[in-house]
């Protein structure tokens, strides 16, 4: 039997799974990413993880046949170099070849949504298709794009950042730098902010209460229970950012002619049976690719395995 390592590293938790060939998760591992700490700190934490799942699987070592890692940054895939990783001291670090030099198996690493993209393509929500964009409204907004069923990765790996595709040319200061991209307009940090400006103007709304009167940060459960109590503020502004996503889809339609496009990340888990109808509307009114094109709206399957199983996929790829 062969086996695959899929490993999730993120700014919280590092997770990871012993894989086999057909996607079965045969053990797990999570931990706590540690804060504020040097690279090799991280790479300890890895590599613990690694023999935590062989051990926990009791299979031999060289039944591993791949390492495959999701990582929250821009990964230079020719070289497997972190280019950057903004919310995890792993900035410039050799991860992947330190992984290949001490375990002796191929590794494979990528941006952490695009493993959530493959692995919905294996497994989930886009299962048997080959042309497939995903966008994921979290904290921020996640992209990735497949076509003819291989990863679009650009010149250096850092393609697709969908999240940062401008929208409005006038619109709100992204943390990026740029103005009016769609995760300065989508992401759950944007619809904090215009919650709080709808407050400041006088509007009232159940998060204050549901949220112990604090509006700094609104958690995507605080969301979904507002919607469910039908929160006019909370419902304007997600009515908005739906808008502007589902007009997204309809550009992204046209640059990519996809199959489907598949939404995941926290909003979408917590209210996409809110702003996914939304969605759809604004796909199926579009004129232009109307009569010739049925691009598919569909919701992420996989959850938190989406990476780790797009992970051992990239592996087994590679």
């Amino acid at each position: 039997m062969n086996y695959y390592i899929g490993l999730d590293i993120g700014g919280t938790k590092i997770a990871g799974a012993l894989v086999s060939a057909s996607g079965k998760i045969l053990t797990r591992t999570k931990t706590s990413t540690p804060k504020k700490v040097r690279p090799k700190d991280i790479y300890a934490c890895v590599t613990d993880a690694i023999e935590e799942l062989v051990h926990a699987g009791g299979i031999r070592p060289s039944s591993i046949k791949g390492i495959g890692v999701g990582v929250p940054g821009i990964v230079d895939t020719r070289n497997n170099h972190i280019l950057a990783a903004p919310n995890i001291a792993l900035t410039g670090f050799p991860l992947s070849s330190s992984l290949k030099r001490k375990f002796h198996k191929r590794v494979a690493m990528t941006n952490d949504v695009n493993a959530g993209l493959l692995g919905e393509a294996w497994l989930g929500a886009a299962k048997g298709l080959s042309h497939v964009v995903g966008i994921f409204p979290g904290t921020g907004v996640g992209g990735a794009v497949i076509c003819d069923g291989k990863l679009l990765l650009g010149t250096q790996g850092a393609a697709t950042e969908l999240g940062h595709v401008i929208i409005s040319l006038d619109g709100p200061l992204c943390h990026c730098g740029n103005r009016g991209c769609l995760e300065s307009l989508t992401s759950r940090w944007a619809i904090e902010r215009d919650i709080r400006l709808a407050v400041k103007s006088g509007h009232k709304t159940i998060v204050t209460e549901l949220n112990d009167g604090k509006l700094d940060m609104i958690k995507s459960r605080i969301l979904k229970e507002a919607l469910t109590k039908n929160d006019s503020v909370v419902k304007a502004v997600i009515s908005k950012a739906a808008m502007v996503l589902g007009k997204t889809a309809v550009s992204l339609n046209h640059t990519f002619n996809p199959q489907a496009i598949i939404f995941g990340g926290g909003v979408i888990k917590a209210c996409g049976d809110f702003i996914l109808p939304i969605v759809v509307r604004e796909v199926n009114a579009d004129p232009f690719f109307k009569k010739f094109n049925k691009c598919r709206i569909l919701a992420s399957k996989l959850g938190d395995d989406a990476v780790i199983l797009g992970a051992a996929r990239l592996a087994q790829q590679s």
